[in-house]
């Protein structure tokens, strides 16, 4: 772990990339990892939701499937930071995915920064979802939420993982909480929709520093107006 890097949130592109279809992956995981051991992401051409655990990045594929990633996987976006959590709460009763993202906000006084957000445990369920990965021409964000593929799971054990980010940054990330999962026994993850856990521990990490790196060797990135698209809506739609 590098200390001194465990404040910073680094993330590579934006979620408004997405919105329009810029899925092109621009980076190897390879030098994504290079810049935290912990951290969610998808795939060229939106392939699947990403899973990244300490060092290790998982794709959860849009059957459900759980892969681990090789080093040259491709990404067009990415949060990743150096884990160095700190406890926060136990569950001892049924907690739905609402009453966590309250119950966290409620005990912080960060509504403008950034944090990480891991809660290990057993969930009585958990709803998920994924995408198949897309072929140029790509469609929309919202175009491919319409077709996502929905997983359930009963009584799992597993980590929640993910970012509250501040709502003056919504678009270059999701305002509030963006959270995914994976099953300890890699039968099931991807992006939450729901879950209820019923015990547990949640831990948190502050990231009041955000390095933020742009695609610039991609044509469409570099030259997309985004001025047409409606962010704000279509972040709050797919995501």
């Amino acid at each position: 772990m590098n200390n001194a890097n465990t404040n910073t949130l680094y993330q590579y592109g934006t979620l408004a990339m997405l919105v329009p279809g810029l899925f092109e992956g621009t980076l190897p995981l390879k030098e994504l990892l290079k810049h935290g051991d912990t951290g969610i992401g998808t795939g060229d051409g939106l392939d699947g939701e990403l899973v990244i655990l300490n060092g290790v990045a998982y794709q959860i594929d849009g059957d459900g499937k759980v892969n681990e990633l090789d080093d040259d996987f491709m990404v067009p976006f990415g949060d990743v930071h150096f884990a160095s959590f700190e406890h926060l709460a136990n569950v001892h009763a049924l907690v739905k995915m609402e009453d966590l993202e309250e119950k966290v906000s409620s005990k912080l006084d960060w509504n403008n920064v950034f944090y990480a957000v891991k809660a290990h445990g057993t969930f009585k369920s958990v709803k998920a979802r994924s995408v198949h990965k897309q072929e140029k021409p790509y469609p929309t964000l919202v175009e491919c939420a319409h077709k996502q593929n929905e997983f359930d799971a009963e009584d799992v054990e597993g980590t929640v993982i993910g970012y509250f980010s501040p709502q003056i940054f919504n678009g270059a990330a999701v305002g509030g909480f963006h959270l995914h999962f994976l099953a300890d026994d890699k039968s099931v993850g991807g992006h939450l929709l729901d879950f209820e856990m019923v015990s547990g521990d949640i831990k948190v990490q502050k990231l009041d520093e955000l390095v933020q790196k742009l695609p610039s060797s991609n044509d469409d990135f570099m030259k997309h107006d985004f001025s047409k698209d409606d962010i704000a809506g279509a972040i709050g739609e797919a995501e």
